[in-house]
C-alpha cells in the first residue's frame, strides 16, 4: 500500500471538506466528487503498485475522516449552507436530532465504506484501461 501516495491524494478531500462547507453549492458538489474520483483513480493506476481496489477504498476512508472532522468543527457554517443536513438530522431520533455533530460522526464511516466501494471501483477500472 502506497500511504504516501494516499496521503497525497487525500488532500483533494481535505480540499473538497473546506470548499463544501461555504463556497460549492450543494447541486454541483457531486460533479467536482465525480472529477476528484476519476482523476484519483487515473494517479492510483499510473503510479499504484498493485491493489488498485484497496488503494482507492482507503483513500475515500481517509477522506471521509477529512470531511467529517472539518464539517463538524465548521458545522454551523456547514449547516447554513447546507440546509438538507439540518433537515435530515430532525428526522434522526431524538439523541441524533439534538447533537447533529455526533449523528454526522456516527455516519462518517458508513459514507466512507460506500464511496470507498465506488473509488475503489474506478480504480480497478481505471488499472485495467491504462497501460504503465
Amino acid at each position: 500500500m502506497n500511504i504516501k501516495l494516499l496521503l497525497q491524494l487525500s488532500l483533494f478531500g481535505l480540499i473538497m471538506a473546506f470548499g463544501t462547507v461555504s463556497l460549492i453549492p450543494q447541486q454541483i458538489e457531486p460533479i467536482f466528487w465525480l472529477v476528484i474520483f476519476c482523476f484519483c483513480a487515473v494517479v492510483i493506476a499510473k503510479a499504484g503498485t498493485g491493489k488498485y481496489f484497496w488503494h482507492g477504498f482507503v483513500l475515500s476512508i481517509i477522506n471521509s475522516v477529512w470531511i467529517t472532522a472539518v464539517h463538524v468543527l465548521m458545522y454551523k457554517s456547514y449547516a447554513t449552507h447546507h440546509p438538507d443536513i439540518t433537515k435530515m438530522s430532525g428526522e434522526m431520533p431524538t439523541y441524533f436530532s439534538t447533537h447533529p455533530r455526533v449523528a454526522m460522526v456516527l455516519m462518517a464511516p458508513i459514507f466512507g465504506v460506500v464511496f470507498g466501494l465506488i473509488q475503489g471501483l474506478f480504480a480497478f477500472i481505471a488499472a485495467k484501461l491504462i497501460k504503465k
